[in-house]
């Protein structure tokens, strides 16, 4: 998304307030669409603030889109459904930040800033819901199949000229 979103983290899980919307593929960052087969699409997103159960502020995101990647066999594009929901904790101090994480390894925190781009924070979350090597169950292109043809091998060359040419 070219433009950015910039909240008062803190201030913003506080008073509980929400954003929500819509972001077109064509619109995000390079380094999403460059993963992508195309730019068709767009990603659903919502963004709340929260105190959490142990009164540290908080922000909740949850995204959804229906996406093309790149299967890693066939290179053709293959749909992904991409459904993301993630809380991500508010620190204000470096230590305690790290105390926390100490005591729960699964705590995703971060240090919160004055001003926090809401557009960074809901592409950063596609490129973790994204799949490392997305692959099609079957892969139906005919240059894959060819690939996989019944070649000679060519180590039988290579032994052909190594005998003796009596035989």
């Amino acid at each position: 998304m070219s433009k950015p979103i910039l909240i008062d983290p803190l201030k913003f899980a506080r008073e509980g307030r929400s954003l929500s919307g819509n972001a077109p593929v064509a619109e995000l960052d390079e380094r999403i669409r460059g993963d992508l087969a195309d730019a068709s699409g767009e990603v659903s997103y919502q963004l709340d603030g929260f105190i959490d159960e142990l009164q540290r502020p908080a922000l909740r995101i949850r995204l959804t889109a229906a996406l093309n990647v790149i299967c890693q066999r066939c290179l053709d594009g293959m749909p992904f459904s991409l459904g993301t929901d993630s809380v991500l904790t508010l620190f204000v101090s470096q230590d305690k930040l790290e105390e926390a994480c100490e005591l729960d390894d699964t705590l995703d925190a971060i240090l919160a800033e004055p001003e926090l781009d809401a557009t960074a924070l809901i592409e950063d979350e596609i490129i973790m819901g994204l799949p490392h090597a997305p692959k099609h169950d079957e892969c139906g292109r005919d240059t894959l199949s060819l690939a996989k043809a019944d070649k000679p091998n060519p180590f039988a060359v290579l032994a052909a000229l190594k005998r003796p040419k009596s035989e």
